[in-house]
């Protein structure tokens, strides 16, 4: 048998990287803000709210930075108030990966659907939250847990409360009552301002004013009051007016 004679392989050379185009815009930090300030993860942001002025965030405010907060928001304003601009700004300012820190749970919201709605907001983010008070941490399984026992909670007594509402309006129905405002006319007014209402000399506005409603409230009652009025009630004098008027009352 012949030998085969090895084949030569072909060194290739190495491609050159092109080196990249200069330009003369600085190289922007990846965690660089619009504002050029560098937010890096993780970071923790405080809120602390009081609704009058004689109050002091003070406590709050010391609370806050011992737990760590780098930025806190500060805002003097009714927690039911949704739209606060304090809170808008820090939730806005925050990124995925921080966490927003509240003295106690009534600082964020004052009921529990809109804390529960807030935190939900949060979460969808990718933001943590933390309330010292009550030692809530969403950014552990631990504090997760005992958030959805808060919520299932508030979820139960919601539910509660709609029970016992129609049970109350049931109950009502059955003894003869019913819900929403009483009416303003009686039949004994009804009755009166249709007699009333005969007489051609007497305005609409007559007959309001001797029961004590509104043109408006008595149109609503009577429709066909309004045909009533007579087509030419300018014409009248006024002085045969008083006299109806002096007749009604």
């Amino acid at each position: 048998m012949m030998a085969t004679k090895p084949t030569k392989r072909k060194r290739v050379a190495p491609r050159k990287r092109k080196a990249p185009l200069a330009s003369g815009k600085p190289r922007r930090h990846p965690w660089q803000r619009k504002d050029g300030e560098i937010h890096r993860a993780g970071l923790k942001i405080g809120y602390a709210r009081v609704s009058t002025l004689d109050q002091s965030v003070a406590l709050q405010e010391t609370a806050l930075k011992e737990a760590g907060c780098e930025r806190i928001y500060i805002e003097q304003m009714s927690g039911a108030v949704t739209d606060r601009p304090e809170l808008m700004e820090a939730l806005s300012y925050a990124r995925s990966g921080d966490t927003l820190i509240v003295w106690k749970l009534d600082r964020l919201a004052r009921s529990m659907k809109q804390l529960i709605e807030t935190v939900e907001k949060l979460r969808l983010r990718g933001i943590g939250f933390r309330s010292l008070t009550e030692a809530i941490d969403t950014t552990t399984a631990q504090g997760v847990l005992v958030f959805h026992m808060f919520s299932a909670l508030a979820e139960f007594e919601r539910a509660l409360i709609r029970e016992r509402t129609r049970a109350g309006l049931a109950a009502a129905k059955r003894m003869g009552r019913t819900g929403g405002r009483p009416p303003k006319l009686s039949e004994d007014d009804l009755d009166i301002a249709k007699t009333l209402l005969r007489n051609p000399d007497i305005t609409v506005a007559d007959v309001a004013d001797r029961i004590g409603v509104s043109p408006a409230t008595l149109y609503r009652y009577l429709p066909a009051a309004r045909s009533a009025t007579p087509q030419n009630s300018e014409s009248v004098p006024k002085r045969k007016l008083r006299g109806v008027r002096m007749q009604i009352l």
